[in-house]
């Protein structure tokens, strides 16, 4: 999307966590330019998920879906110049925004359910204790002595 990703983020997060009836009934009165694409993008997250479950035969169930994560990287760079006056140029940068919004279902409960619309389900790395390495102790360091500077002479 050409968009900087910093404006695209204002209106990730506002859907960010939310049921997705409620998410694009929050798209849809937002009155920011990028409101648009992200319904698009939000849609077509749903539509994905539909696919899932009528064609593929995973059971999701569209009502309890909600927005899992969404998230606005960088994309590519695009620098213009402008003419200025008296023949200077000034230059200025174009950005770009990849948007990605990832769709998770709920339970009745509120427990989050395996399956996800937009990718599969992500593995952590098992967690290790934060262990310190053992050091010997360093006796403290013996000051010098200085001796006294001499007076100068008038």
């Amino acid at each position: 999307m050409r968009v900087s990703p910093q404006k695209a983020r204002l209106v990730l997060n506002l859907i960010k966590g939310r049921r997705v009836e409620e998410a694009r009934n929050t798209l849809a009165f937002t009155k920011k330019r990028v409101a648009a694409t992200v319904a698009k993008l939000l849609q077509s997250a749903i539509d994905n998920a539909n696919f899932l479950s009528t064609e593929k035969g995973l059971d999701v169930e569209l009502d309890n879906l909600y927005v899992k994560h969404a998230v606005a990287n960088d994309g590519p760079r695009m620098k213009r110049i402008r003419p200025a006056p008296m023949g200077r140029a000034y230059h200025y940068v174009r950005r770009i925004a990849h948007l990605e919004i990832v769709l998770a279902e709920k339970n009745k409960n509120g427990a989050e359910v395996g399956t996800s619309a937009t990718a599969g389900p992500k593995t952590k790395p098992a967690a290790r204790p934060h262990t310190k390495p053992k050091t010997k102790a360093k006796a403290p360091a013996k000051k010098k002595v200085v001796g006294k500077k001499a007076t100068a002479k008038k």
